[in-house]
């Protein structure tokens, strides 16, 4: 896993930090750590895109997806 320096951070902004930090219990290294993973999520584009790839994959290899408002309309019949 790699690491990162983050220089000069203003002072005020690295005791909110902390002051967050430790309302959740965690050090500023797991804080910041959480809170770059989560920054660094893809965004809508980027899942979108990467769902349109698997299933033209998944179409493209014959499959097909079944029918699911069939299936809801049986369920709520019962």
């Amino acid at each position: 896993m790699a690491d990162v320096l983050i220089r000069n951070i203003d002072k005020e902004t690295l005791e909110r930090l902390k002051k967050r930090a430790k309302k959740n219990n965690r050090s500023l290294q797991e804080e910041l750590k959480d809170l770059v993973d989560n920054y660094a999520t893809p965004d809508v584009d980027e899942t979108r895109n990467r769902v349109n790839e698997i299933h033209t994959k998944y179409k493209a290899s014959g499959k097909s997806f079944p029918d699911s408002g069939k299936e809801l309309s049986e369920d709520r019949d019962r």
